[in-house]
């Protein structure tokens, strides 16, 4: 299943959608089939979620064409976001450092969040060094403390896209080399444009994964490259926090930034990043310095 979030146009507020199987351009509005005021990341933390799902879809009811719909971040309110640095071997090779023996773990807040296609908004006045990053993002489905990696594949409720727009000069040169103000500045984290449950997946670690820059291509690999798979990162992270349902974890990414190639290349106003990964879906956004948009003013 693909499961997504939209905003009304009749009521701005936010409703579940559902691909309808086999229809590639169908939905089904799960909040008017089921008359319910669930979110998604109420209805991924449900056991029945599968019937729930299923019984919208067989009601009939809320059926509206994906093309005129206001599609917004799955789940914009998760208890955490935990992200994965340096997960990728090329990655690591490409910027000098050694494979880690252990995850590597940061965080973003929810002020990042913006929808998959919505616009990365900063200000180079304050950062000069933006940079791109595509990512696998896993999605908790189920409340779970010491997970063990034999049955963490239970606690998935699916996957979606991420961009992990990133200040290389805050994360790097600034802050005292913390990574969060790098990392956390509103509209940093563009994901979706919906989650693709578990079920739907025969290898979630051979999925083709590439960023483009104005067309160009960026990066270009497998999630089979993943350091730390789902099940050890589930395994390794819940030793130390609660996972819940809707929670996110970005997986990392892989080898073509910007910042360390020769000479970097960072993101500037009006470029446009596209993040694909197979069988997950695409995250657009166009970059909007404020900088430029003042002076043009």
């Amino acid at each position: 299943m693909k499961l997504f979030t939209f905003a009304s146009k009749l009521t701005l507020k936010h409703h579940v959608g559902v691909m309808v199987p086999g229809k590639h351009d169908e939905v089904c509005d799960l909040t008017e089939a089921l008359s319910t005021t669930m979110s998604l990341k109420d209805l991924i933390g449900m056991e029945n979620m599968k019937d729930i799902v299923q019984e919208g879809i067989s009601s009939g009811k809320g059926r509206k064409l994906l093309a005129s719909l206001d599609i917004v971040a799955p789940i914009g309110d998760p208890d955490k976001i935990l992200c994965v640095g340096m997960n990728y071997r090329e990655h690591c090779i490409e910027q000098d450092v050694p494979i880690p023996e252990e995850p590597t773990m940061f965080s973003k807040f929810n002020n990042t969040i913006t929808k998959y296609n919505g616009d990365v908004i900063f200000d180079s006045k304050l950062t000069q060094e933006m940079d791109w990053e595509v990512e696998m993002v896993i999605v908790i489905g189920k409340e779970g403390k010491n997970i063990k990696r034999e049955n963490a594949m239970d606690y998935v409720a699916g996957y979606s896209v991420s961009h992990d727009v990133s200040a290389r000069d805050w994360q790097m040169k600034k802050n005292g080399g913390q990574w969060l103000l790098g990392k956390s500045m509103d509209t940093f984290f563009p994901y979706g444009p919906y989650i693709t449950t578990s079920d739907e997946m025969d290898d979630p670690h051979n999925l083709g994964i590439r960023c483009y820059v104005n067309g160009e291509i960026v990066q270009d690999s497998n999630t089979n490259e993943l350091v730390f798979k789902t099940a050890e990162l589930l395994e390794f992270i819940s030793k130390f926090v609660t996972l819940l349902p809707g929670d996110l974890i970005s997986t990392g990414t892989p080898s073509g930034v910007g910042c360390f190639r020769d000479p970097p290349i960072f993101l500037k106003h009006g470029d446009f990043v596209r993040c694909e990964i197979d069988h997950l879906g695409v995250v657009e956004n166009k970059m909007v310095d404020l900088s430029h948009k003042r002076s043009s003013m």
